[in-house]
């Protein structure tokens, strides 16, 4: 009588701690996809020569994950998940609140150094929250967690270029243009002066907000997860994999190159689209709105990965129709025009919403006490999302090769190794029979009886 009764007990903690994470999510998928409003609005107000010059917004928003992600996982350990979920939206706020005296310097660099700032809580943010909504449950079923909580990035992620958009680039292209005409320079440096401080009020309260989730979270009833002690051995066919180093998992850093080219073709399909339309001569005021049909895909994406997986489709097989949709939607883009191609680069929003739910669970399943080393290498890939976007505006504006070939080039790679990891990566170093992963990162021999219902 009393299993059943710490059973409920044990669901119901889930269940809360579920919709507490799904706050997280949403405020994180609200503070990454507003760059796709930063980068027009600041090549604008700080007069950027050039869009390579203006995806370095991206760049430094993403560097802090490449280099935060080891010393976040360390972090964790000793703070715990919650802990670290606090302090992780207390550095965003320092991030933020930086944002209000690089408006009135009209400092990029200084924007940047917020913007870097914000990447690094960032980091520690993932590299808490990810492993956690995975293990949290049965890790078959991560993706299906982890879509619920896409739902509630995306929603955010749609929200939020549109409400900065509005009030940053309000009236975009008549400014623009009277900005461009002005001659003299104390009439224009009037203009920018008033259009920097657009972003005053904005960002004063946004970063009210994170500090008040900050101490939220430090006291929500949160369950905390000892992934450290995952690898004792319980009763039953659990035969425990001896490693000594999370390095010997070909999976997994197969999955962290996997990770790296998807956030990479990702953040360009949310925050390059804008860039791509505005090169075949579209105007701002529509351009800036680009990015929430991206978003409104992945949404899409998100609800019919919570349908279908694990009881229709595995994570495997999701992220190998999600690579073929990419690779589908690419070739649209390249070979279309005009608001056909915006609409295959929204369309990657689709093929994208999968990836991230499947890859992360495949990549870190059977790691048992490595889960946050694991976890931290693969939220270092997501530098990939700096990266990709400066090397499409590169070879756009400085090589000169053509807008969609340019981001061809960049998309099409990307898609086709991801492909790879469907299908044989994720399996790598697995010997024998492909052995199913229990909650505590077990390897259970694949036999009839062993195998997830």
């Amino acid at each position: 009588m009393t299993q059943p009764k710490q059973q409920s007990s044990t669901e119901s903690s889930n269940i809360k701690a579920i919709s507490i994470i799904g706050i997280v999510f949403f405020m994180l998928g609200f503070m990454t996809w507003l760059n796709s409003t930063l980068i027009p609005f600041l090549k604008l107000t700080c007069q950027l020569k050039n869009d390579v010059q203006a995806f370095f917004v991206t760049f430094a928003f993403y560097l802090g994950y490449f280099f935060l992600a080891i010393p976040s996982s360390i972090l964790i350990k000793k703070t715990g998940y919650k802990k670290g979920l606090a302090l992780a939206w207390l550095v965003i706020a320092v991030g933020s609140f930086i944002f209000i005296p690089a408006s009135h310097a009209r400092s990029f660099p200084l924007f940047l150094t917020g913007l870097f700032i914000q990447s690094t809580g960032m980091s520690l943010l993932q590299t808490a929250v990810n492993p956690y909504i995975s293990i949290i449950g049965p890790i078959e079923s991560a993706a299906k967690r982890i879509s619920i909580m896409g739902i509630c990035n995306k929603v955010a992620a749609i929200i939020s270029p549109v409400i900065l958009g509005a009030i940053l680039l309000h009236n975009a292209s008549a400014l623009e243009t009277s900005i461009n005409l002005t001659t003299d320079p104390v009439v224009k440096e009037g203009l920018l002066a008033e259009l920097a401080s657009r972003i005053v009020t904005p960002y004063i309260v946004l970063t009210t907000v994170l500090v008040l989730l900050a101490v939220f979270m430090w006291f929500a009833p949160l369950p905390e997860i000892d992934t450290d002690k995952e690898d004792a051995p319980a009763p039953g066919a659990l035969r425990k994999t001896a490693k000594t180093s999370v390095f010997q998992y070909p999976h997994l850093l197969l999955g962290v190159l996997c990770i790296f080219l998807y956030v990479g073709v990702e953040v360009m399909a949310g925050d390059a689209i804008g860039t791509y339309g505005k090169t075949m001569g579209l105007p701002l005021d529509k351009t800036k709105y680009f990015g929430s049909f991206t978003m409104a895909c992945m949404l899409l994406g998100y609800i019919i990965g919570i349908i279908t997986i694990p009881k229709i489709l595995s994570q495997q097989a999701g992220l190998k129709i999600s690579a073929i949709l990419g690779i589908i939607f690419s070739f649209g883009a390249f070979v279309s025009h005009g608001y056909t191609a915006i609409a295959f680069i929204a369309l990657f929003g689709l093929a994208n919403a999968l990836m991230w739910p499947a890859i992360f669970p495949l990549a870190i399943s059977g790691l048992g006490k490595f889960t946050k080393t694991g976890s931290a290498l693969l939220i270092m890939g997501i530098v990939g999302g700096g990266l990709f976007p400066l090397l499409y505006s590169y070879l756009k504006d400085t090589v000169h090769v053509a807008n969609n070939v340019s981001f061809f080039v960049c998309a099409l790679p990307c898609y086709i190794y991801i492909l790879f990891y469907s299908i044989s990566g994720y399996k790598a170093g697995k010997a024998g029979n492909q052995p199913s992963v229990g909650q505590g990162g077990f390897e259970i021999t694949a036999t009839e009886e062993a195998l997830p219902g």
